[in-house]
């Protein structure tokens, strides 16, 4: 098994928000939620916790993992505007919002996505939505409407068909992530009917900024016992900070302190995936609220980048909503006919830690297939076994290479 690095400020919302969010059951920082509002923080937070522990148990042989369960609540919101029946059902199930109507999910996110881009003038967060259709399918004016109303989503139909269409999606996804994220998609086959997608941006500047001055080259042992040598940011400054039997916390905060970053180190003994085990609501809950201010805390940690992708089809299913992923799928509610599926939920995201700040990323992309689409016009070829490879000349038939590839690689 390969080492292990799994950040541990588990999700961008959770990572960059939730350690500041609430104390004591009151809302910081001028937001004033309402008692649905904090109802919908607590699913997310809830479905964020268990994503993360899913994703790192499918992901055993990835090295760093950061997930953004804000993004893929927020993707998946969308597209549950155009759930019914039991597909709707499932995905209220998994995305933990039984006890919300569809509109105060809705009004929910909304005022929260709000309140989040307006809370620290020293904090840039970024947060936008689209609807990208083919040309020709028909969409229910009110799935358009509610996602253009309460998630100020882009919608616009596109020519499929048209190579330049990738670009288009692909230049909103890093329009909307500075950059950050380039591509989401590759290609679009001719049963894709429309992608949902979410991006968030965040840069944020720490409170305290690290002097890079101090910054020098210390040892960190990976999970197999080996040591490599890295580059750790150094100071010593008064953070909340708190501690038990598996792990010790510090929380740094960015700004003018709305936005924190949480960093969570094992005990003696104990191990990232210790802590993992642990993630639920009411351990989060009762981890957050210990925190105290502490003067003096010796913080040496390493500065890190990395980008990250998964598709989290089997990560959802698992969760509960299979059904989206079929044939079986009811998704009326954005086209009557009653043909549309999700084929993948993809997400990725990005970091990048340094004595300065935090700067990270994160979209996530719903693709829907049309299963109404002739088979016939779709011809898969799929060049992902050894192959074979001629070079000949037209007239002739000459072959002039001819060759076999089992192993390829491009530098």
């Amino acid at each position: 098994m390969k080492p292990k690095i799994v950040i541990i400020g588990i999700t961008f919302f959770l990572l960059i928000s939730g350690c500041d969010l609430f104390n004591n059951g009151e809302p910081q920082g001028g937001i004033k939620l309402s008692e649905k509002a904090a109802q919908l923080i607590e699913a997310d937070n809830k479905f964020g916790l268990e994503l993360f522990q899913k994703v790192v148990a499918y992901e055993d042989e990835a090295e760093n993992v950061m997930v953004s369960p804000l993004s893929v609540s927020l993707a998946l919101a969308m597209t549950y505007n155009g759930a019914n029946g039991e597909t709707k059902t499932a995905m209220e199930e998994t995305l933990k919002l039984n006890g919300l109507t569809t509109d105060e999910i809705n009004q929910s996110y909304e005022s929260l996505v709000n309140a989040l881009k307006s809370l620290d003038e020293k904090v840039l967060l970024e947060i936008a939505n689209a609807i990208f259709y083919r040309e020709g399918l028909e969409v229910l004016d009110d799935f358009i409407s509610v996602n253009q109303d309460y998630y100020d989503a882009e919608v616009s139909p596109l020519d499929f068909n048209d190579p330049g269409a990738v670009d288009v999606i692909n230049g909103w996804v890093a329009d909307n992530t500075n950059d950050k994220i380039k591509t989401i998609i590759n290609h679009i086959s001719g049963d894709q009917a429309l992608f949902l997608l979410n991006a968030i941006y965040f840069k944020g500047i720490w409170t305290t900024e690290f002097d890079p001055e101090h910054t020098g080259s210390f040892p960190f042992y990976k999970e197999d016992g080996s040591e490599k040598m890295v580059q750790m940011m150094c100071h010593t400054e008064t953070h909340d900070y708190y501690s038990n039997e598996i792990f010790q916390a510090a929380r740094l905060s960015y700004g003018i302190g709305n936005y924190n970053m949480c960093v969570f180190l094992p005990g003696e003994g104990k191990s990232a995936s210790d802590i993992i085990a642990l993630l639920n609501q009411e351990n989060w809950e009762a981890w957050i609220d210990g925190f105290q201010e502490t003067e003096n805390v010796d913080i040496r940690m390493p500065k890190f980048n990395f980008e990250y992708e998964i598709k989290l089809n089997d990560v959802l299913s698992d969760m509960g909503m299979a059904i989206a992923f079929g044939a079986g799928a009811d998704f009326t509610g954005i086209n009557p006919a009653g043909d549309l599926y999700i084929e993948y939920v993809k997400h990725k995201t990005f970091v990048d830690v340094n004595e300065e700040g935090t700067e990270a990323a994160a979209v996530t992309v719903v693709s829907m297939l049309n299963s109404a689409v002739d088979p016939q016009n779709v011809v898969p070829f799929y060049v992902n076994k050894p192959f074979l490879f001629t070079i000949t000349e037209k007239d002739t038939g000459a072959i002039l290479f001819i060759g076999e590839v089992k192993n390829p690689e491009y530098n």
